[in-house]
């Protein structure tokens, strides 16, 4: 092959490269923003039925807080607080936290708490349990979460959150005792927080309401 011929080969090939770049280019420019549009819808659906007859303004993840690590909260890692407003007030918080101890190692919990303490609702977000034991926490699994909706540190008192078996008033799972245990007390413990921190919980202001006084301030500048 002659000098003149490899190097129309080359130039070919580092056209055909430079095409194919632009299009990738373009294609994810096109796409970037509806798969964004997706993982946020997927995360709203996840979210939203643990605040189930809850009823608020805007998204849930409008508002998040996240608590640096150490903290009172259950779990080592940093804590996420999602906050729902109504009419600019306080309604409820998502608590994302995570049990330590599981049978199976940590449990990544996603409690709803209504302004007042009342539980409106109990998810597991993550966990590494026995299939076909410990797994039942899973709401699709069966019905073992939604025997929290409602309840609060009231009902029962703080000391009777706990399984029927250490004397509490919560049903345990047929065969596995350590997970719900481990669950409980993390929404104890997170409810007792709620408690104690409710209004620095709320402190900050929704989303939006916070991006208004910014461009408000702007205008005056």
């Amino acid at each position: 092959m002659s000098e003149r011929s490899v190097l129309k080969s080359g130039l070919t090939l580092a056209a055909i490269a430079a095409v194919c770049t632009a299009m990738v280019a373009a294609t994810y420019q096109v796409t970037e923003d509806q798969i964004a549009a997706n993982e946020q819808a997927w995360l709203e659906q996840s979210l939203e039925p643990a605040l189930s007859g809850v009823f608020f303004e805007g998204s849930v993840t409008e508002s998040m807080l996240v608590i640096p690590a150490p903290h009172e909260l259950p779990g080592p890692d940093d804590a996420i607080i999602y906050r729902v407003y109504s009419e600019g007030e306080p309604v409820a918080a998502l608590f994302a936290v995570t049990a330590r101890d599981g049978y199976a190692g940590p449990i990544r919990i996603l409690l709803g708490v209504q302004y007042d303490g009342t539980v409106t609702g109990v998810r597991i977000l993550e966990h590494r349990e026995t299939p076909g034991l410990g797994d039942k926490i899973v709401s699709s699994r069966s019905d073992w979460v939604f025997q929290f909706d409602g309840r609060s540190l009231t009902d029962p008192e703080p000391a009777s959150w706990a399984l029927k078996v250490d004397g509490g008033e919560f049903d345990q799972l047929t065969g596995a005792s350590v997970t719900p245990r481990a669950i409980i007390k993390a929404m104890r413990d997170t409810l007792i927080y709620f408690e104690a921190n409710r209004d620095t919980v709320f402190a900050s202001p929704p989303a939006s309401e916070a991006a208004a006084e910014t461009d408000a301030g702007d205008d005056t500048i």
